[in-house]
């Protein structure tokens, strides 16, 4: 299943919940004001146990690029737990990951 966050204001709670029902099978992409959560909700996404993506459009707009170590392209070799991801990229996953669940 492909979970897509596209705002900002999860409380901890929450979050824990929605991130313990994600199994191997699942993604999830931030975009729009989700690029945010990872500053705000730091520990869960480092507990995170799927594969995780941030619309780089989305980061570049925010100008969080400069200040973001949580997220890296998906060239590089890092075990950064929130990877910058194209729209086309994410085209892709929405083939890959289905369904799709909006948050």
């Amino acid at each position: 299943m492909l979970y897509t966050f596209a705002k900002a204001d999860y409380d901890s709670q929450t979050l824990a919940r929605y991130f313990e029902n994600f199994t191997e099978q699942d993604c999830l992409v931030l975009w729009q004001d989700g690029v945010l959560l990872p500053f705000k909700h730091q520990e869960l996404f480092t507990q995170l146990a799927v594969p995780c993506y941030a619309l780089e459009n989305d980061i570049y707009a925010r100008n969080l690029q400069e200040i973001a170590p949580h997220f890296v392209n998906c060239d590089e070799n890092n075990k950064s737990k929130v990877r910058l991801i194209s729209l086309q990229d994410f085209v892709v996953l929405t083939e890959r990951y289905f369904p799709q669940v909006g948050l």
